[in-house]
């Protein structure tokens, strides 16, 4: 399939440096703020790439949970083919890709497990079904069928009708703690605004206007 033509144009007025906030924790909410009031489908999903000792990236879709001038916060199996990259290889990459309104921001740094006393304080706050679910499902492993998975989530369900679902050990937060955060702003005629926040040895951060 040729998709050669298959090009769209960007309208939105450019982005300049004195836009910014020097923060970009405090820009980062700006823009998601901005993407919440434009009622995208879930604003808070964002692409999360890693890499293992083979070298091999992968790449999958997660939810961020929770943000501030720590980092970035989202939840997994610890037994998933992420948890194992990120074992091997502390480091990863982040994408918003807020199409709707030709904005992108990606992140870069190194990510660590969160305490388990936060990841417990987020579980016990999902709606029951979501607890079984974590329960349930063995992360990237292989299954013979939907409907083994779906009988095991009913016997689990049935085990804590009435009771607590129990936090699962193999199941918490992941924390991406950022030394790279990049806005991307989409311009005309392909002559995008791009603005990287670099962390200094200070603990200060720097930015930089890239080419497109």
């Amino acid at each position: 399939m040729d998709l050669t033509a298959l090009r769209g144009k960007y309208t939105t007025r450019g982005l300049d440096i004195k836009d910014l906030n020097p923060n970009p924790f405090l820009q980062f909410e700006v823009w998601f703020n901005q993407a919440m009031d434009a009622k995208l489908t879930e604003p808070n999903a964002f692409s999360l790439a890693t890499v293992g000792n083979d070298m091999m990236p992968s790449i999958r879709t997660v939810l961020l949970k929770i943000f501030d001038e720590k980092g970035f916060v989202f939840f997994t199996n610890y037994k998933s083919t992420k948890a194992k990259q990120i074992e091997e290889n502390p480091k990863a990459a982040a994408l918003f890709a807020w199409l709707d309104l030709e904005r992108q921001i990606k992140v870069e740094g190194n990510i660590e497990k969160i305490s388990t006393t936060e990841s417990l304080k987020y579980f016990l706050s999902r709606p029951k079904g979501s607890q079984i679910g974590a329960w349930v499902s063995h992360q990237s492993q292989v299954i013979s069928s939907r409907s083994l998975l779906e009988q095991k989530f009913d016997e689990i369900r049935r085990k804590f009708v009435k009771g607590e679902v129990p936090f699962p050990d193999f199941w918490g937060g992941y924390i991406i703690k950022p030394t790279k955060i990049e806005f991307w702003q989409g311009g005309q005629d392909r002559l995008h605004d791009r603005f990287v926040y670099e962390l200094q040895d200070d603990n200060s951060w720097t930015i930089s206007r890239l080419a497109p």
